[in-house]
């Protein structure tokens, strides 16, 4: 990704990809599978998880430490993003699309407001 895309979008890319995977880690105790595409531009990343339970991003508060901000970082920084059941017990896949267009506008620190519904 960093030799077709902005170095800011590769950045933001790893980042993301970390806090998936961490949270599927940590949230599940059956592993995780990573798979990325890249298209002209446009990175999509999906990690699935063997646990049917939906994640449920929260507004972290100061006593949290560093934890519960990953679904936060993903609804803030992905150009779009989602949560797909898989077939009963199956588990699910958390998936993030970045636009890494070189003119594209790069990410400027701010994000929307905290989570409070959107696609997952």
């Amino acid at each position: 990704m960093r030799h077709r895309c902005r170095t800011d979008a590769a950045e933001v890319a790893e980042l993301l990809i970390t806090e998936l995977v961490t949270n599927a880690l940590v949230h599940t105790d059956r592993g995780a599978e990573v798979h990325a595409s890249l298209a002209a531009t446009r990175l999509r990343v999906e990690v699935r998880d063997y646990a049917a339970r939906r994640p449920r991003p929260y507004v972290p508060t100061a006593d949290d430490g560093t934890h519960g901000r990953g679904l936060v970082l993903v609804q803030a920084l992905a150009d779009d993003w989602g949560v797909d059941a898989l077939a009963l017990g199956s588990g699910k896949v958390v998936w993030f699309e970045l636009d890494g267009r070189h003119d594209a506008a790069p990410y400027d620190g701010s994000y929307d407001a905290p989570y409070g519904g959107g696609p997952a």
